[in-house]
């Protein structure tokens, strides 16, 4: 009786569950809609605040600001390097740290500090976005939005007295925007001289810290003071206008501007060897300076003649007088063919007096290298009066500062704490009156009225004027007025008219001690006017 009970039960349950599959699929299909639809696609501006959140937990800086730029090529750049960054920027910390940690020890009786482990961990940081900024400075202005949520492990052992402690840092999250200034752009790579960094708003800053092997920063109220001091910390040192300067280049050098002049004059040559088979050689020199782009010059052919004599100058600019050298090279002139060479030598410049007439007679060689046996043949000798002039250092300074950007120092009588304001009025554009348009700009300041000459018909004067102002203190809460007027006609029934103006906060000039910038002019359709101002003070 159980058997059959137990046999019915069985098959009563796979009668049921074939009925109820087949009753289900003819549900499905018999009921299934047909009024479906594809969905909806709508733009983002038409979604609540909820489903924006929900699709874009976060939203990226490039779409929040339209100026910031997407750098996902950044990004993909950083992700493929990091692994050899890690090591890189690692090897140059323990570099960097090594003698300030040297220094510093002594002074708290600390035996020795030590990395036991530093590693920037597998999470590269990445950038939301980039704003670049166009000044009419020599100079490349980018704010980078950084975010970096990583796993470093640094531990750091330190022994003192007989004992050691170790402190571990790790899981780092730093956000900051910092401001990334490149200047001078120079011509020579990488193409500019220094790096300027501030930063525009205070950097957030968290981690863990292990001492011990405990967390130290689960102690109650530490973890935000920790957090607040190191933000007051970095923003004393680095918040915009203070900045942290790394230089790259010598600025000089980089600059490669003229430092002197070389008068070189070929005076003769004697014992040159001849080249042809009939008959004499037909000399002439070639002259250049080492690492000058610029073509050789040369002297005359002379025919038919081993002795040869020139007496002939030419004048090089020198860049590097420490580097270059002169180079000259005695050739056989080829009336069909190639010329043929017959000897050469150098001068460095770093061994001439300076101011000095210098006369030389040089052997000619084959070549430079002074391993060469064929040097030791006799190939005839030059003679050359050579003079190296260098340029004098206040010229060389004036010239640097206006290529650099510098604030040269107030003149003397300037009163001690005040300074000399200088407006320097560039150039205006797109300027246009309603009956004549005759320039010219008008200062004031302080009741002091200052103008630039006049200039006839035209919308896009260049003035190059430069107007000074002597204060007794700095001018921080002060404005200056700068308007544009056009001067009428001598003959007509046309008053003078305004262009435009605009009133320039000075408390910036101050801070940064030079401002050069583009104004749009106030009452004027598109005038814009170009405005160098300088704050110089005796010292700077």
């Amino acid at each position: 009786m159980g058997f059959l009970s137990s046999l019915l039960g069985f098959v009563g349950f796979g009668v049921g569950i074939s009925v109820g599959l087949v009753i289900g699929y003819y549900l499905f299909i018999y009921f299934q809609p047909n009024d479906v639809k594809g969905p909806t696609v709508r733009p983002l501006v038409e979604h609540d605040s909820k489903s924006l959140q929900h699709m874009l937990p976060e939203i990226p800086l490039w779409v929040k600001n339209p100026d910031y730029e997407r750098v996902d090529w950044l990004n993909k750049f950083l992700s493929n390097m990091w692994p050899y960054l890690d090591k890189a920027v690692c090897k140059m910390a323990k570099e960097i740290a090594k003698p300030i940690i040297a220094e510093q020890i002594p002074k708290f009786k600390i035996d020795s500090v030590e990395f036991e482990t530093l590693t920037l961990g597998t999470l590269p940081p990445t950038f939301q976005g980039m704003k670049v900024y166009i000044t009419d400075e020599k100079e490349l202005i980018m704010e980078p939005s950084f975010k970096w949520a990583g796993n470093p492990n640094v531990i750091v052992a330190v022994k003192a007295f007989g004992l050691k402690a170790t402190v571990q840092l790790v899981d780092l999250q730093v956000f900051a925007s910092p401001r990334i200034t490149l200047k001078p752009l120079v011509p020579t790579f990488p193409c500019f001289a220094k790096i300027l960094v501030s930063l525009m708003e205070k950097p957030h800053v968290d981690f863990g810290l292990k001492l011990l092997g405990g967390d130290v920063m689960s102690i109650p109220g530490l973890y935000r003071f920790v957090q607040e001091t190191i933000k007051d910390q970095v923003a004393n040192m680095y918040l915009w206008p203070k900045t942290l300067e790394v230089a790259i280049m010598d600025l000089s050098k980089a600059m490669q501007k003229p430092v002197g002049i070389l008068h070189v004059k070929v005076v003769r040559a004697t014992k040159l060897k001849k080249k042809d088979l009939l008959g004499k050689s037909d000399p002439y020199v070639k002259l250049k300076l080492t690492e000058d782009k610029l073509p050789s010059k040369k002297t005359t052919v002379k025919h038919t003649n081993l002795n040869p004599e020139w007496n002939e100058e030419f004048n090089f600019i020198v860049k590097d007088p420490e580097s270059q050298a002169l180079e000259f090279i005695v050739y056989d002139w080829e009336q069909v063919g190639k010329h043929e060479k017959m000897g050469m030598n150098v001068i460095p410049l770093k061994d001439l007096p300076h101011d000095e007439l210098k006369t030389l007679t040089l052997d000619l060689l084959k070549n430079m290298d002074p391993n060469d046996l064929q040097n030791e043949k006799g190939r005839g000798q030059i003679t050359l009066d050579v003079t190296y002039k260098p340029f004098k250092a206040e010229d060389l300074a004036n010239e640097l500062n206006e290529e650099t950007g510098a604030v040269e120092s107030a003149p003397e009588g300037t009163p001690a704490g005040g300074g000399l304001l200088v407006i320097i009025v560039h150039e205006a554009q797109d300027l246009e009156g309603k009956h004549h348009t005759n320039p010219y700009v008008r200062l004031l300041f302080k009741g002091e009225e200052k103008k630039t000459k006049h200039i006839k018909k035209n919308r896009d004067p260049r003035w190059e004027e430069e107007f000074t102002f002597t204060l007794e203190e700095p001018p921080t809460n002060e404005r200056i007025h700068v308007e544009v007027f056009s001067r009428p006609p001598s003959i007509g029934l046309h008053s003078k008219e305004s262009l435009g103006y605009v009133d320039i906060n000075l408390s910036d000039v101050v801070s940064n001690r030079r401002i050069n910038e583009k104004y749009h002019l106030i009452d004027s359709r598109n005038g814009r006017i170009q405005i160098e101002l300088q704050w110089r003070t005796v010292g700077a």
